[in-house]
């Protein structure tokens, strides 16, 4: 359920699937609404970087989505004007899980953060990133 203009979770899964990159790497809207998010990205060899864990900025495209898909499930459309990340530990697992929370809607800015979690082939996550994003509305 969602509030005034903002996506329920069929449009956003419907705008995920509009996203080149977002099919391209597999990302999934698992659960969405009331400015939270969950997606899901299953592991892949070809987004590695060289030692073997999920290369950056891969880690960012997630981290930065789960911020966005947060924020228009309460405001609508939205787009990034600032991104930070922290990364904890090397991303490697079976499958993860990013999960975004909107923090504040303004009327000129949004503000939103987002863990990223590996899971495990036994389906024990463990934290691997952080990111927060500065987004703004995009007119209807």
């Amino acid at each position: 359920m969602t509030t005034g203009a903002g996506f329920d979770l069929e449009r956003l899964i419907a705008t995920n699937a509009s996203a080149a990159f977002n099919r391209l790497v597999g990302l999934e809207v698992i659960s969405a609404g009331a400015g939270e998010v969950e997606l899901r990205m299953p592991w892949r060899d070809d987004l590695t970087q060289y030692a073997g864990h999920l290369h950056a900025g891969v880690i960012a495209a997630l981290l930065d989505t789960a911020c966005g898909f947060a924020a228009a499930s309460v405001v609508g459309s939205v787009t990034a004007s600032h991104f930070s990340m922290n990364c904890l530990r090397p991303a490697m697992g079976h499958g993860f899980i990013a999960k975004g929370t909107l923090v504040r809607a303004g009327r000129r800015q949004i503000f939103a953060r987002a863990e990223l979690f590996a899971e495990s082939e036994q389906g024990e996550a463990s934290l691997v990133a952080t990111g927060e994003t500065v987004l703004v509305p995009l007119a209807g």
